[in-house]
């Protein structure tokens, strides 16, 4: 190809770029005219719509005819759609922090950069956070591919009135930080203990016999070993850089295709997309059948469960309460056809939220 060929070729990039830039500032200008209609008629703080930003990205990948892949195309229009929202109302997002954790990449990808993400030190102090008004969402890690579900945020719907808002599928490839670059000088390993079991069999064959050390996450065992000498922490790329460590080696994980689950969280309720989950907190009494009772209407409706998980209930000894992830929106006719023979058979249900299934 010729020099000539070369500056034709950067000219017609030259004027896309142009025209690009002039359609997102007009993308921008009339996302401020949707804040300004919403303003009149009283819709102030409900700038972020989970459905709407649901149904865009959808949109953005069925159109999609490449080169570029659906996911980097998504999140190309995310961030633009986090920008101009930014300009209407910015969002203060709270995670499970601190920053550089995988919580928090799941908020950048489900929100885009433009938002005030604002880290905390436990699950309980998200919900705390979002509960009480002084963050708009929360983001919180629900279950593992590998190692199952975290707990701690399935106990805190028992005891939170706050909704189920989204889910972030995210994609975890572990990286072993150190503040130098001599493996041989690693006398202890931190990492968030499902992390650690994650990546259990690399450890076992290259760092047999050191230390292992669980903490509250991965960005905190970044944390303590940029101040550490002798150490080294499983966590992601963008914690190395946060916090000036060397990466020592990539995609540890056992697992290739380890992924996290994660929760949007807030204090509204989402309408219907078409392609939505819904997650519930079921309880009956102990008798024989009694949880063949509660599941059998989803299957006679044609309402598919994902996910059952049962946990302690905290009422009484031996009892227990299910957590049920099943496909559709509660405003969809066969699962509230499916629901309400549940509630006539449970001594406790509650929809923890209808929302959209995960975009990429």
């Amino acid at each position: 190809m010729s020099e000539q060929e070369l500056e034709q070729l950067r000219q017609r990039i030259d004027e896309l770029d142009t025209r690009l830039q002039s359609l997102i500032s007009e993308r921008a200008s009339l996302a401020g005219e949707v804040a300004a209609v919403k303003q009149r008629e009283g819709g102030e703080g409900d700038c972020y719509r989970p459905a709407r930003e649901a149904e865009v990205l959808r949109a953005v990948i069925e159109r999609n005819q490449g080169p570029l892949d659906d996911q980097t195309l998504a999140r190309i229009f995310r961030e633009i759609m986090a920008a101009c929202l930014a300009l209407e109302s910015p969002l203060r997002v709270a995670f499970l922090g601190p920053e550089g954790t995988f919580t928090q990449a799941a908020v950048h990808k489900h929100f885009g950069h433009a938002v005030d993400s604002a880290p905390l030190a436990a699950i309980d102090e998200v919900f705390r956070e979002v509960e009480s008004g002084n963050a708009d969402y929360g983001v919180v890690p629900v279950e593992n591919s590998t190692e199952g579900v975290v707990t701690h945020t399935l106990d805190m719907f028992t005891r939170s009135r706050l909704h189920i808002c989204g889910e972030v599928m995210l994609p975890v490839h572990h990286c072993l930080l150190a503040d130098s670059d001599e493996m041989g000088a690693i006398h202890r390993i931190y990492a968030h203990s499902q992390s650690l079991a994650q990546c259990r069999e690399w450890l076992d064959a290259h760092l047999p016999g050191v230390e292992r050390i669980a903490v509250s996450s991965n960005g905190e065992a970044a944390r303590r070993v940029a101040s550490e000498a002798g150490s080294a922490a499983i966590a992601s790329r963008a914690a190395a850089e946060i916090h000036g460590l060397t990466l020592l080696a990539e995609n540890i994980e056992d697992e290739p295709d380890n992924t996290t689950r994660f929760l949007v969280i807030g204090r509204v309720t989402v309408p219907p997309t078409g392609q939505d989950k819904t997650s519930l907190l079921v309880s009956a009494p102990n008798r024989p059948g009694a949880l063949h009772g509660l599941i059998e209407p989803f299957s006679r409706h044609g309402v598919s469960m994902t996910r059952i998980e049962s946990r302690p209930s905290r009422r009484a000894q031996w009892d227990y309460v299910f957590f049920l992830d099943v496909e559709g929106h509660v405003e969809d006719s066969p699962l509230a056809k499916a629901l309400a023979e549940v509630e006539s058979r449970a001594s406790l249900l509650r929809v923890l939220g209808s929302y959209p299934a995960a975009v990429y």
